[in-house]
């Protein structure tokens, strides 16, 4: 059940600016009490921190799509396309405020008996700082949400914190599956409506997409990986998303009906649509549909076809600002009005079952898991039944459990994450290996991103715990 009613949104967001401390990008705002006011019930918090989850989520992907190339800047060398240093001081600090909402909820929590509320801010908080580290790798955490110990918290490791993050998940698990909280989570619950079961298998959901990002490293464990999946989603029903609505629309949509208006933003990158359209893989995908209109709906405008995406760095060339390129549209799955936002969904578990599977040399399983993950994910954006069969008996795609390999299982899974952020865990951990896929044109590295830089919030805040700038090509510390 999903919650869509702009006063939830208005109490929501009064939440957030209630009682959102600033984490690392606002502890010097020294004329603010960050504890003030303390009377903010948890239900406002929730609401806020469910609601703003998703907003991160954008946040988050608006940085990353370019990188993993689902979209690109219709501007030849734009900086979000070559892998320019940028500051996202905004995303930081987002990122930081819930986390620190979300200690208010588990303190909050604890004094009332209201359990619930803490679990599921327990398996938030997790969610957050493990993103953190994905974006940035070592980032303050320990010293990071008390102004009255430190202004100027040191940095944390990465690999440190992402136990940390585990540790929470497994806390917020035991605490939602204990029971006995004195108030129960409802409206104010913009994820799964006070559905705390739901918010279990979120959690086992979470940990085990945690733990398959260390497939590079020695502490990869696929056994691990599967024992979350097993008690994670059973159907797409179980997806953890923010949904929008109205009065309060999705922000991908925002950014679909700005291009419109030629306020441009949203353009598909060349790398997707060919990797949709048949051009990589030798078979059309029908899930194109659900990404972006066909250009043979926009009369009197010069194309090469029905679907036509933009080179990364290169820009639109002496294409025109609208029905030359493929863009985002309102009426297209990811940029309704009302689309939700994906935390991680089943199709997604389905595909990290997979890949763990097959790491293990279960490949019967593996094969299951990648196939349903195809299904799921076409049922969900609409595709008609026969169409996605026919797609998955397409000898490209349907390729038997013994020939089934990480490459198919990277090149579903980079469609399933169209926008959202945690594509680019998968790129990095994949080495960007994805068929096709280049160098954006007129890139300033002469290999593939692999980190974000830290804010200038943070180096002129609290330059003396900042790490030393480090190249863009550094890894982090599971990208081995």
């Amino acid at each position: 059940m999903k919650f869509q009613t702009s006063a939830l949104v208005a109490l929501a967001l009064a939440g957030s600016m209630l009682l959102a401390t600033a984490g690392c990008d606002g502890y010097l705002d020294i004329n603010e009490d960050p504890n003030d006011p303390t009377d903010v019930p948890v239900s406002a918090l929730l609401a806020s921190t469910t609601f703003l989850t998703g907003t991160n989520v954008f946040t988050m992907g608006g940085i990353t799509t370019n990188y993993v190339q689902h979209l690109a800047s219709p501007n030849q060398a734009s900086a979000s396309d070559i892998y320019e240093r940028l500051s996202f001081d905004g995303t930081w600090r987002n990122l930081y405020d819930v986390m620190a909402d979300l200690q208010a909820i588990q303190a909050k929590g604890a004094e009332t008996g209201a359990t619930d509320y803490v679990g599921i801010a327990q398996i938030l908080e997790a969610f957050h700082l493990a993103s953190l580290v994905d974006l940035w790798g070592d980032v303050p955490y320990s010293e990071a949400f008390d102004p009255d110990q430190t202004l100027t918290p040191a940095y944390d490791d990465g690999q440190q914190l992402y136990g940390v993050a585990l540790a929470l998940l497994d806390q917020g698990i035991a605490t939602l599956q204990a029971g006995g909280s004195t108030i129960t989570p409802g409206d104010d619950d913009f994820i799964h409506g006070g559905d705390t079961d739901a918010w279990v298998r979120t959690g086992y959901a979470l940990r085990a997409r945690v733990l398959n990002h260390t497939s590079e490293t020695s502490a990869y464990d696929p056994a691990a990986v599967l024992a979350a999946v097993d008690r994670a989603y059973t159907s797409a029903d179980d997806d953890a998303t923010v949904s929008y609505f109205e009065e309060q629309i999705n922000p991908w949509a925002d950014v679909a009906i700005d291009n419109a208006n030629l306020f441009l933003g949203g353009w598909l990158s060349e790398q997707t649509v060919r990797a949709l359209d048949g051009t990589t893989t030798g078979v059309l995908d029908p899930r194109l549909e659900a990404y972006t209109d066909s250009l043979v709906k926009v009369e009197d405008k010069p194309y090469a076809g029905p679907y036509v995406g933009t080179r990364n760095g290169a820009g639109r060339g002496a294409a025109s600002e609208a029905g030359e390129r493929n863009v985002l549209t309102t009426g297209t799955y990811y940029a309704r009005t009302t689309a939700p936002l994906e935390i991680i969904t089943y199709p997604e578990v389905k595909l990290i079952e997979a890949e763990a599977a097959l790491r293990a040399g279960q490949t019967s399983r593996a094969y299951a898991a990648y196939v349903e993950a195809i299904r799921s994910h076409m049922a969900t954006l609409g595709v008609a039944s026969a169409d996605a069969e026919t797609y998955i008996a397409a000898p490209e795609v349907g390729v038997g459990e013994g020939a089934l390999s990480l490459a198919d299982v990277f090149r579903e899974k980079y469609k399933v994450l169209f926008l959202n952020p945690e594509a680019w865990v998968d790129a990095r951990r994949y080495d960007y290996a994805y068929e096709g896929f280049e160098l954006p044109a007129n890139s300033e590295l002469s290999t593939f991103i692999r980190r974000l830089d830290y804010p200038d919030t943070e180096r002129t805040r609290n330059g003396a715990n900042v790490p030393a700038p480090v190249p863009l090509t550094d890894r982090i510390w599971w990208d081995q």
